[in-house]
């Protein structure tokens, strides 16, 4: 047999087992999604150091936007580490930085006492206060099925979870792997 003839064989043998061998370890993308969906998930991480008493509150806010948005995931951060959602306890409203917040920068979230004290509703709270930090601004007024309707829904609400058209922006927002908008720095007071 010509060398030609087994160089060629020798080539092919050898790209055949390196496809197969990729093709085995490659973990197959769950239904419905892409390699390139599970490759944009952003991560974000929040400091609740120093926000005690909201600690429950901000654990369900946080488990609400991460149920209900794929390709951002917000993650508490590390002792000693840098956040990009910095959460505080106040005594005035409600607030925050209105993002969407990128990773390396930051944005504050402010959990005011002063709504509690008038019967609003802690989870409801710190999940608007985070859609904020995700870029959703206020839809007031607005009925208690829009998170983002914040104070406006009145305090018998405590739908914490955000509707379709929120996760839709957020997902929009960050499908890219990043924030697609730059930070405004505006502070949204939650003040009826």
């Amino acid at each position: 047999m010509p060398l030609g003839i087994w160089l060629k064989a020798g080539t092919s043998a050898a790209a055949l087992v390196l496809a197969m061998a990729g093709a085995a370890t490659a973990a197959p993308a769950p239904a419905g999604e892409s390699s390139t969906a599970q490759a944009a998930v952003v991560t974000l991480r929040y400091d609740d150091s120093r926000a005690a008493g909201w600690e429950t509150a901000i654990a369900a806010g946080v488990a609400s936007w991460n149920a209900n948005v794929s390709n951002v995931r917000l993650v508490e951060a590390a002792p000693g580490t840098a956040a990009e959602i910095v959460i505080v306890a106040t005594t005035g409203w409600p607030q925050a930085t209105l993002g969407p917040v990128r990773p390396g920068r930051q944005v504050r979230v402010e959990l005011g006492s002063q709504a509690v004290a008038q019967g609003y509703n802690k989870t409801r709270i710190a999940a608007h206060e985070l859609g904020h930090s995700l870029g959703l601004p206020d839809t007031k007024p607005g009925p208690c099925s829009q998170l983002m309707s914040g104070s406006s829904a009145g305090t018998a609400c405590t739908n914490a979870t955000p509707n379709t058209t929120e996760r839709s922006r957020v997902q929009s927002t960050y499908a890219s792997g990043t924030a697609a908008l730059a930070p405004t720095h505006r502070i949204l007071i939650d003040a009826p």
